[in-house]
């Protein structure tokens, strides 16, 4: 499936995959995110969010300065 695809991020913190992916979609670049956490027991596992190879170098450079933004409000 994620062959034409590559991972950009991998968090324990689902809120901050899909605060990566919505950043992302301001920007016009698809993104998926992969919840790979235990269903039991939440602590366990991360989070991937995934972009097509094409856009992954400018999809990192967007998830740099985006996160750190917020980061910097929180």
């Amino acid at each position: 499936m994620f062959e034409n695809w590559e991972k950009v991020l991998t968090t324990p913190m689902p809120y901050r995959a899909e605060l990566a992916k919505a950043i992302l979609a301001e920007n016009e670049i698809d993104a998926v995110v992969l919840n790979k956490q235990s269903s039991s027991y939440p602590p366990f596992g991360n989070c991937e969010v995934y972009v097509p190879i094409k856009q992954a170098i400018i999809a990192k450079v967007i998830l740099d300065m985006g996160l750190l933004e917020v980061e910097a409000e929180e």
